[in-house]
């Protein structure tokens, strides 16, 4: 896998995952909506870390800086 994200897009979407678990586990979202925010934010945590969007490949989408 070749990298696609960016620093600024990998620390944005850690933000977002942390948003989701505070939103879930202190009691704010619920229910459906917060397994689906959880398991979001889980997603967001992965392609945060490996620095792999699955959904920019089709698009050419790439956020890391030219070499």
């Amino acid at each position: 896998m070749k990298k696609n994200m960016g620093n600024a897009d990998r620390i944005i979407r850690i933000l977002i995952a942390a948003v989701f678990a505070y939103l879930y586990f202190g009691g704010v979202v619920t229910g459906t909506l917060g397994l689906v925010l959880v398991i979001l934010g889980g997603v967001f945590v992965l392609t945060s870390l490996v620095s792999f969007c699955p959904l920019y490949a089709p698009f050419g989408i790439s956020t890391c800086k030219k070499q």
